[in-house]
C-alpha cells in the first residue's frame, strides 16, 4: 500500500464512520510521513495532524486500528 492509497483508505473510513466531508478530513488529517523500515520495521508511517482537538481524537483512535492492519506502506 502506498502512503496515496493509505490516506484515501483513512479518509473514506472518517466520512463513513463520522460523517462531514472528505475535504474536512482531508485537511484535519494532514500529511502522511513514511519513514525508513530499517529504523521503524514495525510501523514506518505516521501522521502530522491539523484539525480541532475533537478531529485529532477521533484520527487517533482510528489510525491505532489502522496502524494493526497496515502498518508498512510505501512512498508514492
Amino acid at each position: 500500500m502506498t502512503a496515496s492509497d493509505l490516506e484515501y483508505l483513512l479518509i473514506a473510513r472518517l466520512v463513513r464512520e463520522k460523517g462531514g466531508s472528505s475535504q474536512t478530513w482531508r485537511q484535519a488529517l494532514g500529511k502522511i510521513i513514511v519513514r525508513d523500515t530499517k529504523t521503524y520495521p514495525h510501523c514506518n508511517w505516521d501522521v502530522r495532524l491539523g484539525g480541532t482537538d475533537t478531529q485529532r481524537a477521533v484520527i487517533e483512535r482510528m489510525l491505532d486500528d489502522v496502524r494493526l492492519e497496515y502498518s508498512i506502506v510505501t512512498v508514492g
